[in-house]
């Protein structure tokens, strides 16, 4: 089993909690965190922007100037895509697809990783639960600091109304319930910060 810190109110380390190795002791693969967290990248993308083909841009077909005897290139019209302000040879379209398939197996090996790694370099820990007794920002700011977390990613068990609202408007910290854990957050924070209550369900997820 792998051995991962658990702290007290005041940030220090109070003891040692036994968790799963198949979640928090896999070797690292950059391979796979890498595949991982460039599909969740490239799958929250939207297909937005819009460029003109030579047929859509607006120009007029009259031919420039005479074929020959000119001294310079021949030139059919304005839009032809060698011009500037000419039409596109393979322009985006709003419908353009950046999905990346990953399989679920693939999926929960490379969380799996990551969580392993952050264990291994000291940038996840435990804490036995995460609560305010009025949505105040002020008051989880307070914890956060007694715990030494400045940007940090908090992984609960359960989140009630005060910790929602009180941790909206912290720019560096993210507070979630398990399932909602992704690879770009937990590689993005410096600190990773998990309730014991929410090991045994990220077990469940991506073990």
């Amino acid at each position: 089993m792998a051995q991962l810190e658990l702290l007290n109110e005041q940030g220090q380390v109070a003891s040692k909690v036994d968790a799963p190795d198949d979640l928090f002791g896999r070797d690292y693969n950059e391979a796979l965190i890498h595949q991982v967290v460039v599909a969740y990248q490239a799958n929250a993308r939207q297909g937005t922007r819009a460029q003109k083909d030579r047929e859509t841009v607006k120009h007029t077909t009259k031919k420039p100037w005479r074929q020959k005897g000119t001294g310079r290139a021949r030139a059919g019209m304005s839009s032809s895509p060698l011009w500037r302000g000419g039409g596109r040879i393979f322009p985006n379209s709003p419908d353009e697809n950046f999905t990346h398939k990953v399989n679920k197996k693939q999926y929960r090996a490379g969380l799996a990783a990551i969580f392993s790694q952050l264990a291994r370099e000291g940038r996840l820990s435990v804490i036995d639960s995460i609560t305010l007794e009025a949505p105040k920002t002020k008051l989880l700011a307070a914890k956060l600091k007694a715990l030494n977390f400045d940007h940090v990613l908090v992984i609960a068990d359960e989140i009630d109304e005060n910790l929602f609202l009180a941790a909206r408007n912290l720019p560096n910290v993210l507070i979630v319930e398990p399932r909602y854990a992704d690879p770009l957050s937990l590689v993005f924070y410096k600190k990773v910060l998990v309730t014991k209550g929410a090991i045994d369900k990220l077990q469940e997820l991506f073990a």
